[in-house]
């Protein structure tokens, strides 16, 4: 595997069960980790997990500009820059896709502001740190649900299908020195997903054309490989789904 040391990363989301796995590639791949979070324990713990040294947790509301700021300029301070950023920060809920009168207002702007803003403002935030490098990424955690329409809601799969568009307006408007990717997962086995209904799980897993789901370590390495090995890739979509939209 190829490392990442003397590289620093910083992950928004990143005490989240997707986020965790993903700190944790980066750690081990050599890197020092900033894990964003909006509350601070989670964050700190995972911290005290990482190997290697240098970590840090630092607080990072995307839907807070100043406070993204101050994040910048923190990272700015410990690691005196950035090489990589992954917008790992997202929420949804599950709503039936029929069913719009129980997607309200307030969730559909919650999802949009975290989701869809979250991804812009961090980025800006963040963009001189990584311009300030010679070869800057920035990872987008988008979804399947963004080219499917399948999701948990139909706000959350626009949200998704905005990350994607995203990546390829900022692949070209950032280059040649940031490069932009999405990195596009089927569903993940997170602790989260792990809660839900165990038949909903299997009948998705079959779905899958590899009859199982997506463990968090598979997408975290789709976020190494595009760091480390994808190097000629901005603009793009990987995806980690098992063939899902096959099925």
């Amino acid at each position: 595997m190829m490392r990442l040391d003397g590289k620093t990363a910083f992950v928004t989301g990143g005490a989240g069960g997707l986020g965790k796995a993903i700190c944790m590639a980066l750690a081990k791949s050599g890197a020092r980790v900033a894990v964003g979070y909006n509350t601070a324990a989670k964050a700190e713990a995972l911290v005290a997990s990482l190997p290697g040294e240098g970590h840090l947790a630092v607080h990072a509301p995307v839907t807070d500009t100043p406070a993204l700021a101050s994040a910048a300029e923190r990272l700015k301070a410990e690691f005196g820059g950035l090489d990589i950023l992954v917008n790992c920060a997202g929420i949804t809920r599950f709503v039936p896709h029929g069913d719009l009168d129980a997607l309200d207002d307030a969730l559909i702007d919650d999802i949009l502001s975290v989701n869809v803003r979250g991804v812009i403002a961090v980025t800006r935030a963040m963009m001189p740190l990584l311009r300030a490098g010679k070869e800057g990424l920035v990872v987008n955690i988008s979804s399947i649900a963004a080219n499917t329409a399948m999701g948990s809601n139909i706000a959350y799969c626009a949200s998704k299908a905005a990350v994607d568009n995203l990546t390829k307006s900022l692949g070209r408007a950032l280059a040649p020195q940031v490069r932009v990717v999405s990195v596009a997962p089927g569903l993940v086995d997170t602790e989260f997903v792990q809660s839900l209904d165990v038949s909903w799980r299997n009948q998705q897993a079959e779905r899958t054309p590899l009859k199982r789901l997506a463990d968090p370590d598979e997408v975290a390495q789709a976020v190494i490989a595009a760091a480390t090995t994808l190097t000629f890739m901005t603009g793009a979509v990987i995806p980690v789904d098992g063939g899902r939209p096959l099925g």
